[in-house]
């Protein structure tokens, strides 16, 4: 996967924060302090802020490190939907739980755009 598609993807989800929040608020750890929007508006925003440094071919290799962070930090909003949606629908709660393993491959995509970086 290129660090094209990663930049993509990080601006994706960057944006759904500020568009969408809703859903990004109901998965913040409640353990955080603060309020969920404003952790959704942040996580938003480093996810943007470190898609243009992956899109940036002098920053590619510091903001693919960083992906690999961010995805490894947004870890337990992801275990959080998996709790709350324990008791839901197939479907929902697939989806929950489908979410757990998918931060590896990101982490490991993250990590490869990171030494591939010129």
């Amino acid at each position: 996967m290129s660090a094209r598609a990663l930049a993509g993807l990080l601006t994706t989800t960057g944006i759904l924060h500020f568009v969408t929040p809703g859903p990004f608020d109901g998965i913040v750890p409640r353990a955080l302090p603060g309020s969920p929007r404003a952790w959704t508006l942040v996580s938003g925003a480093a996810e943007l802020v470190v898609a243009a440094a992956v899109a940036h071919p002098r920053s590619r290799r510091a903001g693919a490190l960083a992906a690999a962070g961010l995805f490894a930090a947004v870890f337990p909003a992801n275990v959080q939907m998996a709790v709350d949606w324990r008791d839901a629908s197939p479907g929902r709660r697939a989806i929950a739980y489908g979410r757990l393993p998918l931060q590896v491959p990101l982490v490991i995509w993250a990590l490869r755009v990171s030494r591939n970086a010129r």
